[in-house]
């Protein structure tokens, strides 16, 4: 292999496959400290989108173990491990009901209402979601499979953000906006499914050794129905994802527009504002009445 293409190779830093399955499968099960822990990061996430602070979010996501049983599900759809699969998928609706229920119990106590931008930024999904997660999924596993681990898992976790949209929905459940609840769990299912999909194909581009079973049929459609799970998951964030290339592309046009056309003599711009859902521009000028053949005209 010629020198440059070397410096790409895996193998030669490549942490033991059974060492690396274990690191995995401890992390899957949440009982006792796992479990504590994950409820004490759902009530700081919970207050850091309360207050609207980024930081006290960021170190929710930093403490959360809820990486390690989606972590679980792809690396048991790999290596044809059923009995992973099965306590990963258990410990992983475990895990998300104990934290959905302690976000709602916080948000039903708490004196502030409001939806600050932190929690808005987790209700409106689309397809770059569905790329961070598959890309943050990848560099995990690869990560987690290697010997120079260095902080790539820290990354991932603050990348890929399970615990705000978890907090979020739960904030939709406590105050009944159902459009954040839908919203903020379709966010956390997508990240959940691409960290999932991204670990399966590292584990089978790194030919982590399969586990003997019986029944092939049965695996194999367990593979399909994970196949058609994925896909019916990106689905409709490649249309959300669309729709919000659209609108910033209005937004964009319409403030140009506004700087370009929106000139009246004698008049002067007190208010913009621009509706890109309903494609509407709203301007409010101070000065003279302007006439309706003026306007039609802009």
């Amino acid at each position: 292999m010629h020198p440059f293409f070397e410096k790409f190779a895996l193998h030669h830093e490549k942490e033991d496959y059974v060492d690396t399955i274990n690191a995995i499968e401890k992390g899957v099960v949440f009982t006792g400290t796992n479990l504590w822990v994950l409820i004490i990061a759902i009530f700081v996430a919970s207050l850091g989108l309360n207050v609207n602070s980024t930081a006290v979010i960021i170190g929710a996501m930093l403490i959360s173990p809820l990486m390690g049983p989606i972590m679980g599900l792809g690396l048991g759809l790999g290596i044809y491990d059923i009995s992973l699969l099965k306590k990963s998928g258990y410990n992983y609706a475990i895990a998300t009901l104990v934290a959905l229920t302690t976000s709602t119990i916080y948000f039903l106590v708490s004196p502030i209402n409001d939806a600050y931008s932190e929690i808005l930024a987790r209700t409106s999904p689309n397809i770059y979601d569905v790329l961070i997660a598959f890309f943050g999924g990848g560099a995990g596993m690869l990560a987690t499979s290697s010997k120079q681990k260095g902080n790539v898992v820290t990354g991932v976790a603050i990348a890929t953000a399970l615990m705000p949209p978890l907090c979020t929905a739960g904030y939709g459940l406590a105050t009944q906006q159902w459009q954040y609840f839908f919203g903020a769990f379709y966010l956390y299912f997508i990240n959940t499914v691409f960290i999932a999909f991204a670990t399966y194909l590292v584990t089978r581009t790194l030919k982590f050794p399969i586990v003997a079973f019986n029944d092939v049929h049965k695996f194999k459609a367990h593979q399909r129905i994970a196949g058609i799970l994925t896909l019916l998951t990106v689905l409709p964030s490649i249309y959300f994802g669309y729709s919000m290339i659209q609108e910033n592309r209005f937004e964009k046009i319409a403030h140009t527009f506004i700087e370009k056309e929106a000139h009246f003599p004698n008049d002067y711009l007190l208010q913009k504002t621009i509706d890109p859902k309903q494609r509407i521009i709203t301007l409010v000028f101070g000065g003279e009445k302007i006439n309706d053949t003026a306007i039609t005209r802009l």
